[in-house]
C-alpha cells in the first residue's frame, strides 16, 4: 500500500507542474501592447492591440506626446494626446495642405523596421495632420500656432515683408500687430481697410489683414 501511495503522489506532482507550465504560456503572456513605431526612428512593438495599427498613424488614429518622438496608441488609451485628421505620403512641401484647424504636423520618415503594422517591412515617408484631443488648440483661429495661417489669426512683422503668427489674446511671446479678416484669391478683392497682405495658400491664397 505504501508503494502505491508513493506512485500516486509522484503522478500528482507531475500533473501539477505540467499545469503550471501550461498556464505560463497562456493568452496573458506576450499580449499586444500600446507602443507602436516611433516617428523619426525606430521601432517597435511587433504585437499591437486589435482595432488600430493597420496603417501607421492613419486617419482617426491617435498618438502620444513625446519630447523627441511620438508613438501610435489606441485613442482610448490614457496616453492618447492627439488624433490624425489627415494623412498624406511624401513631404509637406509637395503634398496637400493640412486641414485649416490642424494643431501640428508629424513628419514620418521612411523606415524599414524588422516588424511593422502590415508585415511588408516598410513605413512610407509621409506626414500626419494632428488635432489635440483636448485644448489648447493652437490651430484654431487666433490660437497663435498651427501649420497654417487662416482667417481669424493674428501676426506680427519680422521685417523684410515677413510675418509670424501669434496669439490674438496677447498671451504669446509677441503681441499681435495685425489680424487676418478675409481670404481672397487676389489682392484687389481685399477690403479698403487692409493694411497687410498675408500669404495663406489654398484656393484663396491672399489674407487681408488689418491692424489690431
Amino acid at each position: 500500500m505504501r508503494e502505491k501511495s508513493s506512485v500516486r503522489a509522484v503522478f500528482a506532482l507531475l500533473a501539477l507542474l505540467t499545469g503550471l507550465l501550461t498556464g505560463c504560456q497562456g493568452p496573458g503572456s506576450g499580449g499586444g501592447g500600446e507602443d507602436g513605431l516611433l516617428v523619426g526612428g525606430a521601432s517597435a512593438t511587433p504585437t499591437r492591440a486589435s482595432g488600430y495599427g493597420a496603417v501607421f498613424l492613419a486617419v482617426d488614429e491617435c498618438s502620444s506626446f513625446g519630447t523627441t518622438s511620438f508613438s501610435e496608441v489606441p485613442c482610448t488609451s490614457e496616453r492618447a494626446a492627439a488624433r490624425v485628421v489627415a494623412r498624406h505620403d511624401g513631404t509637406v512641401g509637395n503634398g496637400p495642405a493640412c486641414p485649416a484647424t490642424t494643431d501640428f504636423v508629424l513628419h514620418i520618415s521612411e523606415q524599414r523596421p524588422a516588424s511593422d503594422e502590415d508585415g511588408d517591412g516598410v513605413v512610407a515617408r509621409g506626414y500626419a495632420c494632428m488635432r489635440n484631443l483636448e485644448p489648447p488648440h493652437p490651430g484654431d483661429p487666433g490660437g497663435g500656432g498651427g501649420p497654417r495661417t487662416i482667417v481669424g489669426d493674428c501676426v506680427y512683422g519680422l521685417g523684410d515683408g515677413q510675418v509670424r503668427e501669434t496669439a490674438c489674446d496677447g498671451e504669446g511671446a509677441r503681441k499681435p500687430q495685425y489680424q487676418v479678416t478675409k481670404a481672397v484669391d487676389t489682392r484687389s478683392k481685399c477690403p479698403l481697410s487692409t493694411a497687410l497682405y498675408v500669404q495663406l495658400g489654398g484656393s484663396d491664397p491672399v489674407g487681408c489683414a488689418r491692424p489690431v
